[in-house]
């Protein structure tokens, strides 16, 4: 057991993962941008539920993740990276189990406030998002050990997210919203990749497969490079197709991308990589937030 590993509050705060925290805000604040200057208007106080939902959700799937990957022993003390709770072997699994269960449930009450207001379609996604949080690393077959967690994340933390959010504001689908979503989508994904190139080696052992391990780490470094300039590409045109200029803004997060892309090509490992997943953290942070005041400043 680490005799420097944090206790008490702190030690559950480490375990919801702050750095991943982003990924739950940008997409609520890219798709309640994209819903200024809507010509039906926006019930903007939706909009804070959506961000309950989104944050619950984040944590709930960080605390699943921590319970499942720990019983499984998927997780130890071997492992570069963040404390996890179970691996570690300084939290009962039932108590993390139990924090999931409890993360899930603030995110479907809050859900279940916007589809009685919004409409039922909110129910169905809400136990989408709910089911794949779960199923993720747990369950019989869990879908993260078979090379499918990008998916997961650029659906739910891409397009659900960021759509989800508009819709909720608008009740409608727009187009700028599905093009933004592409864009918060690669940013999430892209710090699921280099989280898994750092894994590879102990996820092997542990059977595992994620995309990086299905791959191989010269092909994950290639996705992981163009997952960003993708997002770049996609933020830049959807600020330019629907006359929202100041939404190029977003190009104020490049240095920390081209510093994280170009440490990925030259084949950082290790420890070296969590400092990669920081400036992905940092790229999806200030690109996004600088993207989502952009699109709403112009709307």
């Amino acid at each position: 057991m680490n005799k420097n590993a944090p206790t008490g509050m702190a030690l559950w705060i480490a375990g919801v993962r702050p750095r991943t925290l982003p990924a739950a805000v940008v997409p609520v604040a890219v798709g309640a941008a994209a819903a200024v200057g809507h010509e039906s208007g926006a019930v903007w106080w939706r909009g804070g539920l959506a961000l309950v939902v989104s944050l619950a959700l984040q944590i709930g799937v960080n605390f699943a993740n921590d319970y499942s990957d720990g019983v499984r022993g998927t997780d130890d003390e071997r492992r570069v990276g963040p404390l996890r709770l179970v691996g570690s072997g300084l939290v009962d699994p039932a108590m993390v189990k139990r924090a999931a269960t409890i993360a899930f449930a603030v995110a479907g009450a809050a859900g279940t406030v916007l589809a009685l207001v919004v409409g039922p379609e909110l129910f169905v996604v809400g136990a989408m998002s709910l089911l794949a949080g779960w199923t993720y690393t747990g369950g019989p077959k869990p879908y993260g050990y078979l090379g499918l967690g990008e998916v997961f994340v650029f659906v739910f933390f891409g397009l659900v997210a960021t759509v989800g959010t508009t819709y909720v504001l608008v009740e409608e689908i727009t187009a700028l919203s599905l093009a933004a979503s592409v864009a918060v989508g690669l940013w999430a994904t892209a710090l699921l990749v280099v989280n898994n190139l750092r894994d590879i080696p102990g996820d092997t052992e542990a059977g595992k497969n994620t995309l990086a391990v299905r791959v191989g780490a010269s092909a994950t470094r290639v996705v992981f490079v163009v997952m960003h300039l993708a997002a770049l590409g996609v933020a830049i045109a959807a600020s330019i197709v629907h006359d929202r200029w100041a939404g190029l803004i977003v190009v104020f997060g490049l240095a920390f991308m081209i510093q994280a892309c170009v440490d990925v090509a030259k084949g950082a490992t290790g420890h070296a990589l969590i400092k990669v997943l920081g400036l992905s953290g940092q790229v999806q942070l200030i690109s996004g937030l600088g993207f989502a005041i952009g699109l709403a400043v112009s709307g």
